[in-house]
């Protein structure tokens, strides 16, 4: 429940000031992959962030008509890229200024041991859920 509560605190802040810059929910992790990786199908999103297409779909048509992404062709008529322009590319630098900002009242009063602590946990966390999810047993050795 605390893990619930703190997620909700969480987006209770960052969500006015997500909209503020002109992006939605699911957005900036878009606009972060394209940055990191460059130009790239929305298949390929869709699996990394383990999406159904259909809501990459929706977010990448949003993206592109505020002009955060454009979409190009792919080596076949039938592929197509989503691309970061310069105007997204602000947007993700602002929504990343946010974000050190959320960080920093969020581990107000913590120590550096504390927070990698915690960083662990919730790797830790997620291995599990994707695990669970998945249906295949926990590694010991990375518990």
């Amino acid at each position: 429940m605390m893990l619930y509560r703190a997620l909700h605190a969480q987006t209770n802040y960052l969500r006015p000031r997500m909209a503020k810059i002109g992006l939605g929910p699911g957005q900036p992790k878009i606009l972060g992959y394209l940055w990191v990786n460059g130009p790239c199908s929305q298949r390929t999103l869709a699996e990394y962030f383990e999406l159904d297409p259909a809501a990459v779909s929706r977010m990448l048509a949003s993206l592109s008509s505020s002009g955060f992404v454009r979409m190009a062709r792919g080596e076949d008529r039938r592929t197509r890229l989503a691309e970061l322009t310069p105007a997204g590319r602000e947007a993700l630098a602002a929504w990343d200024r946010c974000c050190d900002e959320e960080s920093a009242i969020m581990l107000a009063g913590f120590s550096p041991d504390e927070v990698a602590r915690l960083q662990d946990y919730l790797t830790r966390i997620h291995a599990n859920l994707r695990r669970a999810n998945t249906g295949t047993a926990p590694d010991r050795e990375a518990l």
